[in-house]
């Protein structure tokens, strides 16, 4: 996909309105406004949002709509997420973006693996696929029956071509354990063309470490600290990669490039390295 394909003129800031606020978990809720720019957007683009007077941070688009209105589901973990956690239909934001590449939908039997808020960029990309008329398996993982979202949403999706498997770490609804769990087994009894997933790294990495074994190629979303969006600071290095510019969809050739730090680390504000 060519730089002319993604939506331009994306670096000045937007004030939009918050049109429709929902609450998904106790700590995760999906806001909705109105952006032309991100009704043209793909899946998997991030957008920058600032909440001001606190912080500017860095969200998939969990819906993107035609008639310009847009999703962004955000779980509540810090001062910028509790703040915009704090704001109410009515009140504005102020928005940069999309920034960065897409996933790349796949015709055929294709498997989707997504980890808590993790399924945010996956929604659209299933809605996607869907319509291109691939058969979808889903995956949904969370800790608990409360942590599940989009059960209700992604259901009417599945229904005629497609399955949804629920996994849960303490056992209260579907499967219990990881989300990675299932998936040796699927990709042992069926053929997949391809392999989508977001959500915690060390789950991603698991998810291309059973992928690589069966010899099916991914596409994985990574979640890090994105400042600039430009490629300039540096605060969202991977290796060779920076997530901002390169990213933040990556490939298996792209993924075993960075196998030394995929999964295994990740950078803080200061640059320092936390350990997964």
């Amino acid at each position: 996909m060519k730089l002319s394909d993604y939506p331009t003129n994306i670096d000045t800031y937007r004030a939009v309105r918050i049109e429709d606020v929902e609450e998904d978990t106790p700590s995760v809720k999906t806001f909705t406004f109105r952006d032309e720019l991100y009704s043209r957007a793909k899946p998997g683009q991030y957008i920058m949002l600032w909440v001001q007077g606190v912080d500017e941070i860095p969200l998939s688009l969990s819906a993107i709509n035609s008639r310009g209105l847009s999703n962004v589901t955000v779980e509540r973990v810090g001062e910028a997420t509790a703040a915009l956690h704090s704001r109410k239909v009515g009140e504005f934001v102020s928005v940069r973006g999309p920034y960065g590449n897409s996933f790349q939908p796949t015709k055929g039997n294709v498997l989707v693996v997504g980890g808590g808020v993790g399924l945010a960029p996956l929604l659209p990309l299933t809605e996607d696929l869907t319509k291109l008329g691939s058969e979808v398996t889903l995956i949904i993982g969370a800790k608990t029956r409360r942590d599940i979202i989009f059960l209700t949403k992604v259901k009417p999706l599945l229904e005629k071509k497609g399955k949804l498997i629920v996994t849960t770490e303490d056992g209260s609804y579907g499967i219990k354990g990881l989300a990675t769990n299932p998936v040796e087994e699927l990709l042992t009894k069926n053929v997949f063309k391809m392999v989508y997933t977001c959500g915690p790294e060390p789950m991603m990495r698991r998810m291309f470490e059973i992928s690589e074994g069966k010899k099916v190629r991914v596409q994985a979303c990574f979640e890090r600290i994105i400042r600039c969006s430009l490629g300039l600071c540096g605060s969202c290095i991977v290796g060779k990669f920076r997530i901002c510019k390169d990213g933040p969809i990556f490939s298996s050739e792209q993924l075993r490039e960075v196998l030394d730090e995929f999964g295994r680390y990740k950078r803080d504000f200061d640059g320092s390295r936390v350990w997964l």
